[in-house]
Formats: C-alpha cells, sequence, structure tokens
C-alpha cells in the first residue's frame, strides 16, 4: 500500500511540473506577442513623422529597460535576445540612419524638418531564440 501511495504522490508531482512548465511557457509566449504586436501594427504601413518618432522612442525606451549596452558612439548594440534597431533610409539624400541619429540629434529637429514627410516600414526580422522583433526599416515615401 505504501508502494502505491509514494508512487501516486511522484506521478502526481511530475504531472504538476509538467503543467508549470507549459504554463510558464504560455505566459512567455504571449509576453512576446504583446511586445511584438506594438511594432507589427507598422510593417507595410504609412506612418507620419509624428509616429515615428513615437516608434523610435519605445524602441530606445525597450532597449534601456532591457540594459542592451551601447557602442563607443551610443549606439545600441545587437544582442540575441531583446535588442531593436530601427533604421530609417531618407530618399532626398539616399541614406540610411539608425535610430540613435535622429534620438541623439533631438527629435524635436526630425520633427520640424521632416513633419510633413511619410514613412513605410518594410522590412522586420525577429530574434532567432526569443523571437522578440530585432530590426525595423523605414523609407521616407516621396
Amino acid at each position: 500500500m505504501k508502494k502505491f501511495i509514494t508512487i501516486i504522490i511522484i506521478f502526481i508531482a511530475i504531472l504538476c511540473m509538467i503543467i508549470y512548465g507549459y504554463l510558464q511557457y504560455r505566459v512567455k509566449f504571449q509576453n512576446i506577442k504583446t511586445q511584438n504586436v506594438y511594432f507589427e501594427t507598422y510593417l507595410n504601413k504609412e506612418v507620419s513623422c509624428f509616429e515615428l518618432t513615437s516608434i523610435i522612442n519605445k524602441a530606445i525606451d525597450r532597449n534601456y529597460q532591457n540594459n542592451v549596452k551601447k557602442d563607443e558612439k551610443g549606439f545600441y548594440k545587437q544582442n540575441d535576445t531583446d535588442s531593436i534597431a530601427i533604421q530609417v533610409k531618407m530618399t532626398d539624400n539616399d541614406k540610411t540612419y539608425d535610430m540613435e541619429s535622429f534620438y541623439n540629434g533631438g527629435m524635436e529637429n526630425f520633427i520640424q524638418y521632416y513633419r510633413l514627410i511619410n514613412f513605410k516600414c518594410t522590412k522586420i526580422e525577429y530574434h532567432e531564440k526569443t523571437k522578440l522583433i530585432s530590426y525595423m526599416y523605414f523609407e521616407q515615401i516621396a
């Protein structure tokens, strides 16, 4: 009788660990989905300069909260888990800028010069490990 009770207790413990692992996986998956949905809504959509400014600010804030390291120029270094980078291609001078260029130069200046210009997100990439968004590419619309 004691063996039977011991086996039942071990079986229940293993079952509880499996259920706990599954619930943790679902919470993690839901968290990733929630974080990505903000950025994914902009894929293949035109956005104003003001919206792009908000997207850049959100990405900078996410990098800051996740303690993403910066290089000697003040640009965030891409890691393989939770960093995010945004690049913006300006068609008027055919150059591509990193989000930190606009942020460090003052978002007010960016808004002042490009407030009448729209942009389009044409590319999104994800981290292999975590499936969080790692990169977004915007192009100026002429």
